[in-house]
């Protein structure tokens, strides 16, 4: 049995119509948690009385406010930590590859089939039945590093993987160490994906919510705050701090987008750098 064939102006429509209620579906919402956060009438906004109450009231609001600090706390180290941990891998495999180069690429991308719920819990079970060590920053840091490290890895490794290493060497010819190559060569280049590597992780670290919860206790981070707060009703002061949120990760990947732009201008003139030597 055939099916009937549609017309392509058919096609290209639904496809359109499809578009559009996928996209309005993701950020209709956003939109409108944004026009609450700056309204009179957070619950419908329409059409909008301007008004800073909610963000007056979040920043008189301590308990948001330290929770906003243990959260960037937490994704600050994280994405130092992860970042740093991240880096040293992916120059390891790359520089130098061994026989066992395919089983460390295992070992490296592990974290990312570990579910966040799972991780917390083991954490929690490993550090305080057999390391006596209860719920603080440091363990909840160093748990989303693990989190973190398989997206750091492969943020990097993209953007690194057409790396001339021809160039450190043509440097250490020329009379600098190594640390000096890395520092004056290959750093720059790779400068747009630590950069967009370090942003990614700390917004995944920022934002997670299984991990702290198991991890920190009593200790408030943003998302658990928000959390606890959707049980007793929905408050001004989160209308403001989800609109803060949006607003900043938009930021960020825009960030990230001009980075990885410059990564690709240097990496051409990298090419035609190489091309002039040989």
């Amino acid at each position: 049995m055939r099916w009937p064939s549609l017309a392509p102006s058919l096609w290209i429509g639904f496809t359109a119509a499809l578009l559009c209620a996928t996209y309005a579906f993701l950020y209709v919402p956003i939109v409108h948690v944004a026009l609450a956060s700056v309204s009179t009438n957070t619950m419908w906004p329409y059409p909008p009385r301007w008004s800073t109450a909610a963000y007056t009231a979040l920043i008189h609001n301590r308990v948001y406010l330290e929770a906003l600090m243990n959260s960037a706390i937490i994704g600050l180290a994280t994405a130092v930590l992860s970042t740093a941990f991240a880096t040293a891998a992916i120059f390891g495999l790359m520089r130098y590859p061994g026989r066992h180069r395919g089983k460390l690429l295992l070992l490296y991308l592990a974290p990312l089939f570990v579910a966040d719920i799972v991780l917390g819990i083991s954490t929690m079970v490993f550090t305080n039945l057999f390391m006596g060590i209860g719920g603080n920053l440091a363990v909840a840091i160093l748990a989303n590093a693990v989190r973190c490290f398989t997206y750091a890895f492969l943020i990097i490794a993209v953007q690194l993987y057409r790396y001339d290493w021809r160039l450190n060497d043509a440097a250490m010819v020329f009379g600098a160490t190594p640390v000096q190559a890395f520092r004056e060569v290959t750093l720059p280049l790779a400068a747009p994906a630590l950069f967009s590597a370090s942003l990614s992780t700390f917004i995944l670290s920022f934002n997670n919510l299984e991990i702290s919860f198991y991890l920190l206790g009593a200790t408030p981070t943003l998302p658990a705050v928000a959390w606890g707060t959707l049980r007793y009703g929905i408050r001004p002061e989160l209308f403001a701090v989800t609109t803060l949120i949006n607003l900043a990760v938009i930021l960020g990947f825009a960030a990230i987008l001009i980075s990885l732009k410059v990564g690709r201008h240097r990496r051409l003139t990298q090419a035609e750098e190489v091309r002039g030597l040989t």
